[in-house]
């Protein structure tokens, strides 16, 4: 049984849901989730190994780039997915087409690892670069470098699959916030809290089975799991749909605050003409043309404005911390095959049947720690301060987050300097991580731990508190596009700090040991780190202490007039 109220939204129960039914939508939605993720990570952690391998024979330069650029757009399409399910679709619709997209385009992985799969998608491997090229034994071509083998299907297939996996990330979020809203702000919190264990759930079954299968025992077998992962969380959302409750689409909010935007800085010639109709006038058709139930009305879009432009400087000013915080993926990881890795898989007896150590591995520490402190924070530290009246707000706590990066950079720093004196003396072990070999400092891996305790807890601040922070400010009608944003700024985050380690690291990427006794690239980039993330606290801090929500203005005889208003008092109070 369903109620719909007048806003068309849809609720499985009559009166006030009992909380049976609460954790039923809730946990669905967090095991979609899961597998979702689970199915994420197990497509990425291996797909540089994958378009290198005899496979397809790539190389690893033009793998490692493909590999970003699939990562960036996974974030960087997210307004997309979430301005379409708020204007045509719903989440719950947005959500469902986004994963019978993603299983169908992801199917096209484990094919292509078959000859006669890849065959099929990708056509015959051209004649010359069989005949000149020896890159089947890991060497380079003579002349002409080859053809990048089947790049059209494998471009087309991520870019689609970015597509949907960005879609989902964007409405699935605040859909599943949705299902305990009206149960109070206690409950959208434990519910981010548990949305994000459920991702280092899915995280660390693709880093720790996932990634050992795909390199140890065949791709195919790798990557028909996480087809199989995105298969049963469709199934599942699709059997939960009796308990969610699930809202329209009200049309295209965006647009109309887009349009007072420029008719506020008169640019008329982009917005129409002002003169001809005022904006409250039926005649508009951007504003008052909604045929959507609960589409909000002219007044709403003036008050809607004035959040915006409080809530865009905030997501923005989080584009340098997560410029910092993917380094966990890149350099923490390259830091990591040049330290001593116990030998845990290897048969010494004969190194051709021993299992590789999968390098992925090495990013598990972050994940099996929030594992145990979100957990922690859910049901101990929040609980304690909420009692005491001292839990921080949710700026507050993502600056607090900020902090414990910049100190997870700043331990990272330290050990690398640390690692640079052992590689001077001499101390140095070869050592085999996956299928690349690496001159490694004697010092023991373990010595990560701290900075990825540091990252772990920053991430239990700054990220769950954006998340929360992003659907809790966001105007009703565009949680979607502002979750999509906040993704986005994430996904700019992610190619601007990779963009900055190619330009500052040396050609020789994989080798931060040849490096002068007084200029090592790598260690002073740690530096520059430490700098960019110590500006951005300062500037959260500021940014957190002076952020107030402010109620709706309401609607005046000349809405030209409230609109100034609204923009010399959000001006106003940033610059106090």
């Amino acid at each position: 049984m369903t109620r719909e109220g007048d806003s068309g939204e849809q609720s499985p129960l009559l009166g006030r849901r009992p909380l049976k039914g609460h954790r039923a939508a809730c946990a669905a939605v967090l095991v979609v989730e899961a597998l979702e993720r689970a199915a994420f990570f197990s497509i990425t952690a291996n797909l540089v190994l994958y378009l290198t391998s005899d496979t397809f024979g790539w190389r690893r330069a033009q793998a490692s780039c493909t590999h970003l650029l699939f990562l960036g757009a996974s974030y960087l399409l997210s307004p997309i997915g979430g301005w379409l399910a708020d204007v045509y679709l719903g989440c719950y619709g947005m959500v469902a087409l986004s994963f019978l997209l993603c299983l169908l385009v992801a199917s096209l992985l484990p094919l292509a690892a078959t000859p006669d799969g890849r065959l099929s998608v990708c056509g015959q491997l051209p004649a010359d670069t069989i005949h000149n090229c020896s890159w089947q034994g890991g060497g380079t071509c003579q002349g002409q470098p080859p053809e990048q083998y089947c790049a059209p299907t494998i471009y087309t297939s991520l870019l689609v699959l970015a597509l949907g996996v960005s879609s989902i990330r964007a409405n699935l979020t605040p859909f599943g916030a949705d299902q305990v809203r009206d149960r109070g702000s206690d409950a959208t919190r434990h519910f981010f809290n548990w949305f994000y264990w459920s991702i280092n759930i899915g995280a660390t079954f693709s880093l720790l089975l996932v990634a050992f299968v795909q390199q140890n025992i065949s791709f195919l077998a790798g990557y028909l799991i996480p087809v199989a992962c995105l298969a049963l969380a469709l199934l599942i959302f699709l059997l939960a749909t009796p308990t969610f409750v699930t809202k329209p689409p009200t049309g295209s909010q965006v647009s109309a605050i887009l349009k007072l935007a420029l008719q506020s800085c008169g640019c008329t010639w982009l917005s129409g003409s002002r003169d001809s109709t005022q904006w409250g006038e039926a005649e508009d058709p951007l504003l008052n043309g909604r045929s959507q139930p609960g589409a909000p009305s002219p007044e709403e879009d003036l008050a809607n404005f004035q959040v915006l432009a409080r809530i865009l400087p905030v997501l923005l000013t989080l584009i340098p911390h997560w410029m910092v915080y993917f380094q966990m993926q890149s350099l923490y990881h390259l830091q990591a095959l040049h330290l001593h890795i116990p030998i845990i898989f290897q048969d010494h007896t004969s190194t051709l049947q021993g299992y590789l150590f999968p390098d992925v591995w090495l990013l598990l520490a972050n994940v099996l720690l929030l594992l145990v402190l979100v957990p922690l924070k859910d049901h101990v530290i929040d609980p304690f301060l909420a009692r005491r009246k001292l839990l921080p707000s949710t700026l507050k706590q993502m600056t607090l987050g900020m902090f414990f990066s910049l100190a997870s950079i700043l331990a990272a720093g330290i050990l690398e300097r640390e690692r640079l004196q052992y590689v001077r003396h001499n101390q140095t072990v070869p050592q085999l991580t996956g299928k690349d070999g690496s001159l490694a400092a004697t010092l023991p891996v373990w010595w990560q731990v701290p900075q990825y305790l540091l990252m772990a807890i920053s991430e239990l601040f700054t990220t769950i508190s954006s998340l929360e922070f992003a659907y809790t400010e966001a105007p009703e009608s565009m949680k979607g596009a502002i979750m999509g944003v906040l993704f986005f700024t994430s996904g700019l985050g992610l190619l601007l700090g990779s963009g900055l380690t190619l330009l500052l690291l040396p050609e020789d990427y994989g080798n931060i040991n040849s490096c002068p006794m007084d200029h090592c690239p790598m260690d002073h980039y740690f530096i520059l780190l430490v700098g960019i993330q110590s500006i951005t606290c300062l500037i959260f801090t500021w940014i957190s202490r002076r952020y107030q929500r402010v109620a709706p203005v309401p609607a005046r005889a000349d809405q030209t007039t409230g609109l100034i208003i609204i923009i010399t008092t959000t001006m106003n109070t940033m610059s106090q």
